[in-house]
């Protein structure tokens, strides 16, 4: 059965991406129950059987998407391990799009560690021998020529939202995986979809392979991959350069988002590609994003503003710098004053110690954040001496040093601060700088207190009068961020991503945090709520591209609640709506199946015909 809110146009059904009504559907017999987006298996209804020719391929009792729902999901429960039940999934998205996102729905909380980190990084690492079927653009280094005619393939100028690019060199915190990194575009498209409702056919995932250094691969006889070394250089970027070109011209409205390129790469490529097209890097902004909307719930708590902010983040490596310039621009942008005055208020430390002019090889990005050599030349540097000297309210731990935050440390900030803001961030558990439980411990439950990966909630004497109190941790994931953005992006068809849009972004997931309504409550919002998160994160970045003059569609509607309709009525949801067959001639791409399907284009009127093409 379809949803209800789907069976019929509301006032916004005649947008482009509006998803109520009927969807149109030129296909029948064999070929409808192979489209994995009008698929409903036994869900078809009796009229549908017989519209679309399906009497005789399907057993005869019609179920509800919740009864195939339940059984989908004692399948996946009867799985060995996490990597067996990744397989299941994947299988299930290449057949029936609405049941595999509606499971994932209904079970996110549980689910989202299987589709995303950490099993996701076994399936990679795992890709060449679980190997089944391709998804996704696979472009060459060697055959750079090739990219605009490759890429074109996959649709018309109006058929791509969004697309993930990786080169598969810094995979979720294991490393270079070379075109096993395709997996990574494609599960980040997965998380866009049941996060923010990016429509599952218009959206593109990209590999650029330019071989890998991972030993382990390039020894494996089973490996797909271009078996050499990783290219780097002229060759490489020309590679970047072509495929951004290719991209835009091919599909001018969609949204790129770089993803786990190699800490030398991806900053660079960001900052080159950023003020011309509209793009993300969720490596480099989503981090510095949600762990800003982080402090900022923190700050509400405290009853301070930006401007009485003093971060300390131990750990300058691209994570720590990333997140020092979000809350760099942030008090910039809040207190009207220059990205160096602003950075002022951050002080970074890495394995020499604090940062200063004093040091050698500083990166351009942490030359801005380091302290006068003068100031400290008579001063330990080490992260204790800091916290003595500069009485932080916000200490973030990016440094994968476990334990760093020692007891010590703690109540030394804990002695100049109310209430401590405490966010150790790095991946995996095992690395965090400190457990929740010692920090709430040493502080006699005072800190705030936000994590890179789940812990569960922690109990103590905390309060009136001793009393039992049980306190929620928030954990620090992108992904009640970046699908916001990206859906905002989408829907307004921003021609940049702005400061402003992602301060935006921010802001909104800060004033949905469930602390600043009860302090014993988690900072941010969890995953289970990440679809409303993204509505209003959405909203946002909208109307802060259209303040920007950078919105591109007219008549977006400028009253919140009309605006937040207009979102929602964009955003795909895993229903099964009615199907009406339309006569293949006249269909419209989706209706004929080829939305994302090679081999559709060619001789189509309107197929636009790369104007370079070399075989070499």
């Amino acid at each position: 059965m379809a949803d209800q809110k789907h069976e019929k146009k509301g006032r916004f059904g005649n947008l482009p991406l509006s998803t109520c009504g009927p969807l149109e559907c030129a296909l029948k017999g064999s070929l409808v129950l192979n489209d994995a987006f009008f698929n409903k298996g036994s869900g078809f209804t009796k009229q549908e059987r017989h519209d679309f020719e399906l009497h005789g391929l399907l057993p005869q009792n019609t179920q509800t998407l919740d009864q195939q729902v339940q059984r989908a999901y004692e399948q996946y429960s009867s799985r060995s391990d996490d990597l067996a039940k990744n397989t299941f999934l994947t299988s299930m998205k290449e057949q029936n799009n609405v049941l595999f996102f509606k499971l994932l729905h209904d079970n996110l909380k549980e689910m989202f560690s299987v589709v995303y980190t950490p099993t996701e990084g076994d399936a990679i690492q795992n890709y060449s021998r679980l190997f089944r079927r391709p998804e996704g653009v696979f472009l060459n280094i060697h055959d750079v020529d090739r990219v605009l005619h490759d890429l074109s393939l996959w649709g018309t100028q109006d058929d791509i939202d969004y697309i993930v690019v990786t080169d598969g060199e810094e995979i979720l915190g294991i490393g270079d995986q070379g075109c096993g990194g395709i997996l990574i575009s494609s599960a980040k498209l997965v998380l866009m979809t049941i996060c923010a409702g990016i429509h599952p056919n218009r959206v593109l995932p990209v590999i650029l392979d330019c071989g890998t250094d991972n030993e382990e691969l390039l020894n494996d006889p089973l490996y797909l991959g271009l078996r050499e070394k990783r290219i780097r250089g002229p060759k490489y970027d020309r590679l970047v350069e072509t495929f951004v070109a290719a991209a835009r011209e091919l599909y001018p409205k969609a949204y790129i988002h770089f993803e786990d390129f190699g800490l030398t790469n991806a900053r660079r490529i960001l900052e080159k590609y950023r003020p011309e097209i509209p793009c993300f890097n969720d490596d480099v902004q989503g981090t510095g994003c949600v762990t800003l909307a982080a402090i900022m719930a923190a700050l509400h708590i405290t009853k301070q503003k930006m401007s009485d902010l003093r971060l300390v983040i131990f750990g300058a490596g691209t994570a720590g710098v990333g997140i020092a310039d979000q809350v760099r621009d942030s008090i910039a942008t809040a207190r009207g004053i220059s990205k160096e005055e602003a950075a002022k208020q951050i002080w970074l430390i890495d394995k020499p110690g604090l940062l200063t002019t004093g040091m050698d090889n500083l990166s351009s990005h942490q030359k801005i954040f380091a302290k006068s050599k003068d100031e400290w030349q008579d001063k330990k540097t080490d992260l204790l001496s800091v916290i003595q000297e500069v009485k932080p309210n916000v200490l973030i731990g990016t440094s994968t040093v476990p334990k760093a935050f020692t007891e010590e440390i703690v109540r030394a900030m804990a002695s100049h601060v109310e209430r401590p803001v405490i966010l150790p961030l790095s991946n995996p558990t095992r690395l965090h700088e400190a457990v929740p439980a010692d920090l709430l411990k040493w502080t006699s439950g005072k800190a705030l207190v936000a994590t890179g990966s789940p812990f569960e909630p922690v109990k103590g004497p905390w309060g009136a009068d001793g009393a039992e109190v049980e306190i929620e941790i928030a954990e620090c994931n992108n992904s009640v961020v970046f699908p916001g953005i990206g859906l905002g992006s989408v829907l307004c068809r921003a021609n940049l991503v702005t400061d402003k849009m992602l301060l935006a972004a921010v802001q909104g997931v800060a004033e949905l945090g469930p602390a600043l309504n009860d302090d014993t409550a988690p900072l941010l919002p969890g995953v289970e709520v990440v679809r409303n998160v993204s509505v209003r994160v959405a909203r946002k970045v909208i109307q802060a591209a259209v303040e920007e003059g950078v919105a591109t569609v007219k008549d977006i509607p400028t009253e919140v609640e009309d605006l937040d309709e207009w979102i929602r009525e964009q955003m795909w949801d895993p229903v099964y709506r009615p199907l009406k067959y339309v006569d293949m001639k006249g269909a419209s791409r989706q209706a004929r199946g080829e939305m994302r399907v090679v081999g559709t284009l060619e001789g189509r009127p309107g197929f636009l015909k790369p104007r370079s093409m070399s075989y070499a």
